[in-house]
Parts: C-alpha cells; sequence; structure tokens
C-alpha cells in the first residue's frame, strides 16, 4: 500500500538562532559592562564592526536584536548610565549567544493545511509540516516547513530558508481565570494564600495584576510562612507556563522556530500533534497538544494559533491529562472535545471533555494485541474522519524496543468501537532506515488525506523525516 515519496527532510547544523544570555551569577553583568564602557569610543567602534561583519548577514535585524539585549541589560546598571550608540549595541553583543537547534534531527512531524491558499492551482492543496527539531543541549524546538500537494497526490516541499527567528513573548497577556483558579486546585494550591491572591483578580487577567497581588499579599504578610512562600512561586510558575508568543509576520513560515520560552519547557518541547479543528458554528482554529519537559517532568499542553504567527500555549488539566501522546479530534463528537490519549503508557484511551483545557474521564479503547505492538501502543496524530470512520494511525513497539505504524478504523459516532485494526505494521522500519539518533524507530505526529491519498510525514530513527502516500480507499477496505 505504501508508496515512498523520496522525500528526505534532514537537520542543517548551520541553522542557528539567537538566543539571550544573563550569566547566572548576575553581578557578573555589570562587571562585563564595565569592560565595555573602559575601551577608547574608536576600539568599541571597531569591536562592533566585527560583530556585524561576523554576525548580521546570518540574522534578520541584528541591530534591533542587539539593541533589544542592551535594553534588557541596562536594568542591571545604575539609572543615569548612558552610553553611546555603538557601545549600546556592542554591551547587547556581550549577551546573546547563536544556538543550533536542528543540527541533531528534524523529526516526529504532523501535517496540515495551510491557513493560505492563495496562488494554489485547482485541486491542489498548500500544507505546513511540524517538526521537532533537537539541536545544542538535546534541547527540542518546534519547526515548520511547506509544501504543495497536487490532485494526483503528489507533494513537494519548499526549499527552507537560511534564516531563523524565535517567536517573542507577549507582553502582559491575558489569562482565564476559572480556568488558572482550576489548575491550581489541581496542584493542590487550594489555601488561603491563593484565594487571597486570586480572588480580586478580574476574569481576564494580566501577569501585571497577578504579580501586584502576589507583592500585596508577601507585603502584607512578613514574614512570610514557607508553605505560602512556595504557593506565590507556584502560583507564579503556573502563570509563566501559560503564555502567548507572536513571530514577525515578515518571516516566511521555515523561518519561524518555535523555542522553549516557560519553566516547563526549559528542556523541550516535544512532538507536537496538529489539528485544525472545526467548532459547531463552522468556525476553525488549529491546536497541538505537545509534551513540556522541564528536565524532569512532562507536562501535557495544548497551544492554538489560527495563523501560525500568533500562538497560545496553555496546560491541559484534569486527572486524565497524563502522560504523552494526546491527540485531539478534528471536531467535537456529540457535542463534547474528544482526546485520544495513552494514559498507562501501554495502552490507547478515548476522553471527552466539555472544556477543551480539562480532562476527567479516560476509558481504554485499544490494548496491544499482534507481536509487534506487544509493549506498547499509541497513536500517530489525530484521527482522520472517512465515510467508514475515523482512521488512526497507531505506533506499536515490539521487541528490541522497535517502533512501527499501524492504523485503526473507530466508528464515527462512538470512537470508543472500534472497527478494524491491521494485523501487520503499514509502515516498519526494514522498509526504511534503521540508523539514526535512536535506531528501528519509525513515528508519526499526524498524517492528512488529500483526495483520495492518505499522506504520512514520518520520521526515521529520530532523525530525519519522510512522507509516505496510501491510497485511502485500501487502507480502508484493509480495516473493513
Amino acid at each position: 500500500m505504501i508508496k515512498n515519496t523520496g522525500i528526505v527532510i534532514t537537520p542543517d547544523s548551520e541553522c542557528v538562532i539567537i538566543r539571550p544570555y544573563i550569566p547566572a551569577d548576575q553581578s557578573r553583568v555589570p562587571r562585563i559592562v564595565s569592560r565595555v564602557m573602559a575601551l577608547e569610543e574608536s576600539a568599541a567602534e571597531e569591536e562592533l564592526k566585527k560583530v556585524m561583519r561576523d554576525f548580521s548577514a546570518r540574522h534578520h535585524n541584528f541591530d534591533v536584536i542587539l539593541k533589544r539585549q542592551f535594553e534588557v541589560v541596562r536594568a542591571y546598571m545604575p539609572s543615569d548610565f548612558l552610553p553611546s550608540k555603538a557601545r549600546k549595541l556592542l554591551i547587547g553583543a556581550y549577551f546573546i549567544g547563536e544556538r543550533s537547534y536542528e543540527s541533531t534531527a528534524l523529526f516526529n512531524p504532523s501535517i496540515v493545511a495551510h491557513p493560505d491558499q492563495s496562488g494554489v492551482s485547482r485541486g491542489s492543496l498548500r500544507v505546513i509540516i511540524s517538526l521537532r527539531a533537537t539541536g545544542e543541549g538535546h534541547i527540542s524546538a518546534l519547526a515548520f516547513r511547506s509544501g504543495v500537494v497536487d490532485q494526483y497526490g503528489s507533494i513537494s516541499i519548499d526549499k527552507a530558508s537560511s534564516f531563523a527567528c524565535t517567536a517573542e513573548p507577549k507582553p502582559n497577556a491575558l489569562y482565564d481565570k476559572i480556568c488558572f483558579i482550576g489548575k491550581l486546585y489541581e496542584m493542590g494550591l487550594e489555601n488561603d494564600c491563593s484565594k487571597y491572591i486570586t480572588d480580586p483578580l478580574p476574569a481576564e487577567f494580566t501577569m501585571d495584576e497577578l504579580q501586584d497581588k502576589v507583592n500585596t499579599y508577601t507585603i502584607g504578610h512578613h514574614p512570610i510562612t514557607l508553605d505560602n512562600r512556595l504557593t506565590c512561586e507556584k502560583i507564579l510558575w503556573l502563570a509563566r507556563c501559560n503564555y502567548e508568543a507572536t513571530f514577525d509576520p515578515r518571516f516566511t513560515l521555515s523561518e519561524r522556530v518555535l523555542f522553549p520560552l516557560s519553566p516547563s519547557e526549559q528542556n523541550g518541547m516535544e512532538d507536537a500533534r496538529f489539528v485544525f479543528f472545526r467548532d459547531d458554528d463552522g468556525s476553525g482554529k488549529y491546536y497541538a497538544t505537545y509534551t513540556a519537559y522541564d528536565g524532569k517532568v512532562i507536562l501535557p499542553q495544548i497551544m492554538e494559533t489560527e495563523d501560525f504567527i500568533h500562538f497560545k500555549m496553555i496546560t491541559l488539566n484534569g486527572r486524565a491529562a497524563v502522560n504523552k501522546g494526546m491527540a485531539l479530534f478534528p471536531r467535537k463528537i456529540n457535542g463534547r472535545y474528544a482526546m485520544i490519549s495513552r494514559n498507562d503508557n501501554e495502552r490507547l484511551f478515548l476522553m471527552y471533555s466539555d472544556n477543551i483545557h480539562f480532562w476527567h474521564e479516560a476509558v481504554p479503547i485499544m490494548e496491544p494485541l499482534y507481536p509487534w505492538e506487544f509493549v506498547q501502543i499509541g497513536n500517530c496524530g489525530s484521527p482522520i474522519e472517512t465515510e467508514r470512520g475515523w482512521l488512526l494511525l497507531t505506533h506499536g513497539v515490539g521487541p528490541l524496543r522497535q517502533y512501527s505504524i499501524g492504523a485503526a478504523l473507530l466508528d464515527r459516532d462512538d470512537p470508543s468501537r472500534v472497527l478494524g485494526r491491521l494485523s501487520e505494521p503499514l509502515i516498519h522500519w526494514k522498509d526504511n532506515s534503521r540508523c539514526g539518533y535512536v535506531p528501528n524507530v519509525v513515528y508519526s505526529c499526524g498524517a492528512m488525506v488529500h483526495g483520495d491519498t492518505l499522506i504520512i510525514p514520518y520520521a526515521l530513527s529520530d532523525q530525519q523525516t519522510t512522507i509516505a502516500l496510501v491510497s485511502l480507499r485500501e487502507i480502508l477496505d484493509r480495516l473493513s
């Protein structure tokens, strides 16, 4: 059934982003600045010329980046600190660094229709492929590629830009009070301290308003107890884990990199499963469930966007919002949101909720059945609606932790009913490459259908990505 396209998306060690650098010992900042200030003006200008010569051609708006980072550093200096324009930019250069974000791997892809279909020929479709990018420090970010699927199902991938830019956090973004308090209670923070801070907040509040209430509490309850200090810290931590970020719309899609910005993501944003969700009123937006990792704990989160320029990151809440590999259905079922999950790290579960941010119910619907999946099964992205039911791509783990991609068919009205499963893998590493960062693995975070073609982007050994095409009719016939 499988037609290999021959397309391979490989990591590029030359792709770098700019990241801020502030020493852990922040007392060093004024000392570094003082050394720059000790230079003769002509020497400072000459050093700046060297920096601009070596780095400005590698980044968009490099002088703006330097100026912005100087403004960050200014907070560490006296109020009357007024260096020259050249020194401002040079100081900024000492507090940034280049970082390779995809030098190791571009893998675990998902695919959705592009929000902009202008200029696409009739019968064709412009698509977006999301990729988990891993580079320096093995920190995972999200990268994107675009392409076009023609009327015959053939796909071409646009050439990626040599530039890369990160999203900027939106200052003072709005928080939903009900969702925020619900997560606090789930974290065991239902106490007098949290009530004092959150009760006066409006239905939608800003980070500044939250910080003000925390400050008011700590000042009014001095000396503060250890338990209440921890409550205050966790409240602010939760707020920082829920944020908005925006790209300069002038940057092309392949130049946009979602790099970790919150405490829960500091070691990676993993395995985004993008899906276009159509609401009951006909409106729609893109959601992606992903795993935030801080180096010790994983936290399931969801991001939303309408244009792949502005993104909102939100923690998923509820006793069923656990583990990795959650995938949202592209529409409500019987008036409720639905999700496929792997709550026990072994079986597939079906979850329902009235609120997309809170998940309390989880019912097992599939367990390992065939030798190639005896260790565990999981999903390979959101279910795809077809005339015969929900087509669900799965992954199975077999002997020697071999990962394969399979498929199942779920009832359209009651997805807990499994109508069929492939007894053999649809895609196996034997048909591709077994060598890479993690050998013997094929994996996907989301496929799509165009016409009669099922398009499956998938990773090879956790290192690079390829794309396979499958006849939708043929796979449904086998599942039926």
